[in-house]
């Protein structure tokens, strides 16, 4: 497929905008900081979080403090987080992915320049008494809540945030998809999305062939053991595929395996110097399967409706 071929398929497979960080290839691991206040966060008072998202503030509170925000590049941007965690340690390769082919030697934009309405949607994941118990999601999800809110103007009532926690909604899988599906069913051209994503990231073996390394990656909810793990295939279908031409959507992936989560067809990592297409990006499969997802989500909403009015 040439070049400009592949463009126009990503147009029509991928109407918005998407531009996702993640804090690792997808064969890496993730890594939790047992100090955020070694990255310079704002009062942090101690506390543990995830490497990328730690890095990722710091990145960005430097820039705003020294009036870099607006001419930071992508690849300034990248290569800042990796400049951060290998000086705290850690050696994973921040990354960007997106839905458009994208100078990333240009400024880095993360509100929508039609200045329509900023939603976001922040989970933070624990897993309190299981295996594997992680500390720091949490915080991960409110610092970036307050850098949201502080530097971007996000409005608390457009901001839905899952944590197990014991006081907000629960991250279980049900409710993940469903914020995803609300943030969809919100959103309108000219408007401004963050999703973020902070708790285990996972792999499992692809079994519809859409993987070049046999893997579909994976966000594990809280409750993963009785409703299983949501795959990239469910975040293209819920999040990806129906938003809104128009919108503008940020994500960040603090999570293991996380580098292709949300299957867009462009790829730029910190250790590289401009961002490639992916080789055999398959459309096709994406677009089928997306066609179907949505047939079925209808097909649920319209027996929801009838089953609703029967009880009235």
């Amino acid at each position: 497929m040439n070049t400009f071929d592949f463009d126009r398929q990503a147009e029509k497979a991928i109407p918005a905008e998407f531009h996702m960080i993640s804090g690792c290839h997808d064969s890496q691991t993730s890594a939790d900081v047992s100090n955020v206040g070694n990255f310079s966060l704002p009062n942090p008072n101690g506390r543990s979080g995830g490497a990328c998202t730690a890095a990722l503030l710091q990145t960005l509170y430097d820039a705003h403090e020294s009036g870099a925000i607006t001419s930071m590049s992508w690849v300034n941007l990248l290569r800042s987080m990796r400049t951060n965690l290998l000086h705290k340690g850690f050696d994973q390769v921040p990354q960007l992915t997106s839905s458009r082919m994208i100078d990333v030697n240009k400024s880095f934009e993360l509100v929508n320049p039609s200045n329509g309405t900023k939603r976001a949607v922040l989970i933070g994941i624990n897993y309190r008494g299981q295996q594997g118990e992680l500390s720091g999601c949490h915080n991960d999800a409110m610092n970036m809540k307050k850098y949201l809110m502080r530097v971007h103007g996000f409005q608390e009532h457009n901001m839905t945030v899952l944590m197990d926690d014991g006081r907000h909604q629960s991250p279980t899988k049900a409710n993940i998809l469903f914020a995803y599906q609300q943030l969809v069913r919100q959103s309108q051209p000219g408007d401004t999305v963050f999703c973020h994503y902070s708790g285990h990231g996972g792999r499992v073996r692809d079994l519809n062939g859409d993987e070049d390394d046999g893997y579909d990656e994976t966000l594990i909810p809280v409750d993963f053991k009785r409703a299983g793990q949501i795959i990239d295939d469910d975040l293209f279908n819920v999040l990806v595929k129906p938003m809104p031409k128009g919108v503008l959507v940020t994500c960040l992936m603090d999570c293991c395996h996380s580098g292709t989560v949300l299957d867009l067809p462009y790829r730029f990592t910190a250790d590289g110097d401009q961002m490639h297409r992916v080789s055999n990006f398959d459309f096709e499969s994406l677009l089928e399967v997306a066609i179907v997802a949505c047939c079925l989500f209808q097909m649920c909403e319209c027996l929801g409706a009838i089953l609703g009015d029967v009880s009235d």
